[in-house]
């Protein structure tokens, strides 16, 4: 069946940088677009980046220019680097692989930004 988990998740001081990564099984994960969401407390679930099957990239304005998304096919994997981290960004991230008629999810993986 087809498994998204994510890791790299864990505690970090403002400013500081964390690698998520989601690695995928199932699937081939180079033919999804690939997304990661993430959930703060009290908060709805919502986008923070996603590259395409082709490779392009979109990131939400929160994040533009201290988030990274990447993929490494060979690996059926893919990376969030999160760099500048603020305590806005705390919270549990997603990954998300999709297609036309195809959606999976992680389980999710917390980041907790705090000093």
């Amino acid at each position: 069946q087809v498994q998204l988990v994510e890791s790299g998740g864990g505690l970090v001081q403002p400013g500081g940088s964390l690698r998520l990564s989601c690695a995928v099984t199932g699937i081939s994960s180079s033919i999804y677009s690939m997304a990661w969401y993430r959930q703060a407390p009290g908060k709805q679930r919502e986008f923070v980046a996603v590259i395409t099957f082709g490779d392009n990239t979109n990131y939400a304005d929160s994040v533009k220019g201290r988030f990274a998304i990447s993929r490494d096919n060979a690996k059926n994997t893919v990376y969030l680097q999160m760099n500048s981290l603020k305590p806005e960004d705390t919270a549990d991230y997603y990954c998300n692989a999709f297609r036309p008629l195809r959606d999976y999810w992680g389980q999710g993986t917390q980041v907790t930004v705090s000093s």
